[in-house]
């Protein structure tokens, strides 16, 4: 098993998006994953991505977590 974290980009159903070209992006800790996610999710929200989850090699860290700004 990775100790890498990942992210899973998703739609508001919860399907996975795959044909972005990030979802090999592996980060050491959480902290840097969360920092690149923070700086990028304008783009991944532009590019369709609805939703994310967080992950530690097989494991869901959290989410799903949307990328819609709270009204």
């Amino acid at each position: 098993m990775s100790d890498s974290y990942t992210w899973v980009f998703q739609k508001a159903d919860g399907a996975p998006i795959t044909d972005l070209g990030l979802s090999s992006t592996a980060f050491p800790t959480q902290a840097d994953a969360e920092g690149w996610l923070g700086q990028e999710w304008p783009t991944l929200a532009d590019a369709g991505v609805e939703a994310v989850t967080l992950r530690r090699g097989d494991d869901d860290v959290y989410g799903p977590m949307s990328l819609s700004p709270a009204e």
